[in-house]
């Protein structure tokens, strides 16, 4: 079996939109931009992402957009806006976007240790 070679790459997320900056990082992590890429296979790159509080956030979606989850018991929906998430912690913004993009299997997890967010 042949060693996986990883490289950094390192995103100014200064005036970036938000989805198009986690599609761009999930590409990455999942290893779509390299000639041997397989889905069974985690062959990603490290990404390492600054300057995450300058995320552009375009038409309303900062006021209008929440994050909704279930406890699955009775009265357990709970729902947080984007802006309260993105002043607590600019970063979660981002990682929320990216794992929503990665695939729902057990290589997530795997893929998502390697996204830096300072």
């Amino acid at each position: 079996m042949e060693k996986i070679e990883r490289k950094t790459h390192q995103i100014d997320a200064t005036d970036r939109p938000l989805g198009r900056l986690a599609t761009e990082v999930a590409m990455i992590l999942r290893g779509k931009n390299k000639a041997t890429f397989q889905p069974h296979i985690d062959g990603g790159d490290i990404v390492e992402i600054t300057n995450a509080h300058k995320i552009k956030f375009t038409g309303k979606k900062l006021e209008q957009k929440e994050f909704i989850s279930h406890s699955n018991h009775p009265g357990g929906l709970k729902r947080k806006k984007v802006k309260d998430v993105f002043k607590a912690d600019p970063g979660d913004v981002l990682r929320r976007a990216v794992v929503g993009m990665l695939p729902k299997n057990k290589l997530r997890d795997l893929m998502i240790k390697r996204l830096i967010i300072k």
